[in-house]
């Protein structure tokens, strides 16, 4: 059965209530969505911006100052005596008894020991009568020489027993030549039994005692030291100079020395030679201070700071510690480009004066340097350059 037909006249069939409903709560939907959706997506592209902005860290530069080229650096010195002699004996035998003992001061051939050599003598008495001897028998083979001389004008004798005879003479002529050197030679060991200080010096090591079994130096074994004597009046201090200082260390340049048990204490000195050579594992250049010590003050082997006025100093860099990246690699400077891109530098460090450090090589004049530079910064990474005082942090 098919729906009633409108009644004539009438217009066209209007939406019902609902699907206007309808439309309208569709609308208000998608208006709502959209107003959701929009500030989260502007938040997202803020948030996005941000992280962007964090990953480039926030860094304070600075530019390193100029160290004086006349300065005073501190090194630190090794005393040495001016002259250091261990002393053997030359003869074997039994010591008898010594004269000093450690700390004592003595002159240039000043008695420090004698040796008992009962051996040594014994020798010498036998080496006396074979001279005994052997002078004898050439005395008798020159008498013999010269009677064949005057025989074989007569021609009592051949010419053979004539050269025979004086052969014979010249033989023990070079026997008692031979006992004769033997005599003095023994003289001369036996001489070795007294002991005698080599220069004027200081005792700093007896290592013998009476009755002790003496062993000459030229023994088999090994020789035994009986004294140490060191010349303490004038002392060598040894020091080395790092290379980039080399140019200045040269003979003449002042110094002194400061002891830690002397605080407050100058011990005036000058650099007298150099070893005109760098060392190729320490890049340094050995250097010697010559210090007067007549009074005794100062002690062979004692530690001590140098310190050497260099005028004619090569120009450094100073930078604070904090500006320091400490490595397996060595210590490094964290430096800037033009476009503020960081590079890890490898720099030799000079003097530490505490809150600053000087800076010997790796480091131009007027780069700039990252101060307190962040652990996570790598080689070739951009930075962002913020006014020291601002916070590095975002």
């Amino acid at each position: 059965m098919s729906p009633p037909e409108p009644p004539p006249g009438a217009g066209p069939a209007r939406p019902s209530r609902g699907i206007l409903l309808l439309a309208l709560g569709l609308l208000a939907a998608a208006g709502l969505a959209v107003a959701g959706i929009v500030p989260r997506m502007r938040a997202e592209a803020a948030l996005a911006k941000q992280a962007r902005a964090g990953a480039v860290p926030a860094v304070v530069a600075i530019v390193p100052r100029q160290g004086a080229a006349a300065q005073e650096i501190v090194l630190p010195g090794s005393i040495q005596a001016w002259a250091d002699a261990p002393i053997f004996a030359r003869t074997s035998g039994y010591l008898r008894r010594w004269h000093a003992d450690i700390g004592a001061r003595v002159r240039q051939g000043e008695l420090l020991a004698e040796i008992e050599t009962p051996e040594v003598d014994r020798q010498l008495d036998q080496a006396r009568a074979d001279l005994a001897t052997a002078s004898a028998n050439s005395e008798l083979a020159e008498v013999i020489a010269a009677r064949y001389v005057e025989l074989r004008k007569t021609d009592s004798v051949s010419q053979q027993d004539l050269d025979n005879a004086q052969g014979d003479a010249k033989a023990k002529r070079a026997m008692v030549n031979s006992a004769q050197a033997n005599v003095k030679r023994l003289e001369q060991l036996r001489s070795f039994e007294k002991v005698y200080a080599p220069f004027d010096g200081v005792v700093t090591a007896r290592n013998t005692d009476v009755g002790q079994l003496i062993d000459s130096g030229s023994a088999s074994g090994p020789a035994r030291e009986l004294f140490h004597v060191a010349a303490t009046r004038t002392l060598r201090v040894y020091v080395n100079v790092p290379q980039v200082y080399s140019p200045a260390a040269h003979p003449g340049v002042s110094a002194y020395l400061t002891l830690a048990e002397a605080p407050g204490k100058r011990y005036p000195g000058k650099l007298v030679r150099n070893a005109k050579a760098i060392d190729v594992a320490s890049r340094t250049l050995l250097a010697e201070v010559d210090v007067d010590n007549a009074g005794g003050e100062l002690l062979p082997g004692a530690y001590a700071q140098v310190h050497l006025e260099l005028s004619g100093a090569t120009g450094t860099l100073v930078v604070p510690v904090t500006a320091l990246i400490f490595q397996s690699e060595g210590l490094r400077l964290a430096t800037l480009d033009a476009a503020n891109r960081a590079h890890l530098a490898q720099v030799m460090p000079g003097r530490d004066f505490g809150n600053e450090v000087e800076i010997l090589a790796g480091l131009a004049p007027g780069q700039r340097v990252v101060d307190s530079p962040p652990d996570s910064l790598v080689e070739g990474q951009q930075v962002r350059v913020v006014p020291a005082g601002a916070s590095t942090r975002r």
